[in-house]
């Protein structure tokens, strides 16, 4: 395995531990945020000179407490962040940023806000919400223009500097550029980047400019990457924050050479560097056609593009428990194929129950 690869996998392992803080005097730390959802704009935190963590799950610990506050009816890989945060898992965090990118998220917010009233020996930060929506009309840019303002306001009131927006977006529109040359190793045929891998690349858990050199590093080291032979597969529906799924249908012998979930390989559209808060507003506003933000015809439009775009051989939608949204998209999406597709319904968190696929589409390597 070439080094720079080797080296994304650790830190992807390290999901839950922030990236390390820079040489500080004696004493002193960075602040450490924790973020939840699609919509937080990370390159505010990367210009306040916060320590940025995404929260994620983990399927295999159990969510009791999650399920006490949220109750079962909301997305399992809530309950887990929840369950998390309660028990320490992430560590000392400063402060939690959640974003309104689905009903799960947001109930994710209003629980923690609530907790942190009645109960403050759970010892949970302040949290906040960036509430940023996705309608097509004027109206709701300028709502978001409003609220993507404040929350930088509120940053610079939390760190008492002024936030270096310029440079922050500008690193991380060169990280997409990387992320997105990446990700034409896996759509290579054959593959040169099974999915997994590409989820490790695209999600280690790094300071964006520790992020940039090891992507240019892994691009570096292209030519020592393996060959993946397999039926290349698209995955769409709920999102992803473990590679347990992926294992699991990659070691059927299929590749996933492409997703729309929200822990897969971004736009490489970001940002105008210079246009300031109004930009940025602009490139979350109309952010990827996630189940949970796009119509129907929307997220069908962009499967057969992105199908295409992969060479993949077979669709596979995936909807977890208490995530149903993708599901809704199945039929359009298979109407706008001509390739194969198949639906994992009703999944358990971090599970996949193969037998559909099995029967239905039969991997041939």
């Amino acid at each position: 395995m070439p080094m720079a690869l080797a080296l994304l996998e650790e830190a992807y392992a390290r999901r839950g531990a922030p990236p390390a803080s820079p040489k500080l005097p004696a004493g002193d730390r960075t602040p450490v945020v924790g973020h939840v959802g699609a919509d937080v704009p990370v390159e505010l935190l990367t210009a306040a000179g916060l320590r940025a963590l995404r929260l994620t799950g983990d399927p295999d610990s159990g969510s009791a407490l999650g399920d006490r506050y949220l109750g079962r009816g909301v997305d399992p890989m809530a309950r887990s962040v929840l369950t998390r945060l309660l028990a320490g898992s992430f560590g000392d965090l400063d402060h939690l940023v959640i974003s309104h990118d689905c009903e799960a998220s947001l109930r994710l917010f209003y629980a923690l806000r609530e907790l942190r009233r009645v109960e403050p020996g759970t010892g949970l930060p302040e949290v906040y919400l960036v509430d940023v929506l996705h309608l097509p009309h004027r109206t709701t840019a300028r709502y978001n223009r409003r609220r993507i303002g404040e929350f930088a306001a509120r940053l610079e009131a939390w760190t008492g500097r002024t936030l270096d927006l310029a440079g922050a977006v500008a690193a991380h529109n060169e990280r997409r550029r990387l992320l997105a040359a990446a990700a034409e190793l896996r759509r290579a045929v054959p593959a040169r980047l099974t999915g997994r891998q590409f989820l490790a690349v695209a999600n280690a858990v790094l300071h964006v400019d520790e992020h940039i050199a090891l992507l240019e590093r892994l691009l570096a080291e292209a030519g020592q990457l393996e060959e993946h032979a397999g039926r290349r597969v698209f995955l769409s529906g709920s999102d992803h924050d473990t590679p347990h799924v992926y294992e699991a249908v990659e070691s059927e012998g299929y590749v996933i050479v492409g997703e729309d979930h929200s822990f897969g390989g971004p736009s490489p559209e970001g940002p105008s560097s210079s246009g300031g808060l109004d930009a940025l507003a602009e490139h979350y506003h109309y952010g990827g056609p996630t189940a949970h933000r796009a119509t129907v015809s929307e997220r069908a439009a962009h499967a057969a593009r992105a199908v295409r775009h992969c060479r993949a051989e077979l669709l596979v939608a995936y909807s977890r428990v208490g995530d149903e949204a993708p599901a809704w998209d199945f039929p359009a999406q298979r109407a706008a194929l001509d390739i194969p597709a198949v639906l994992l319904e009703r999944q358990e968190y971090g599970r996949a129950d193969l037998s559909a696929l099995r029967k239905e589409h039969p991997c041939a390597v």
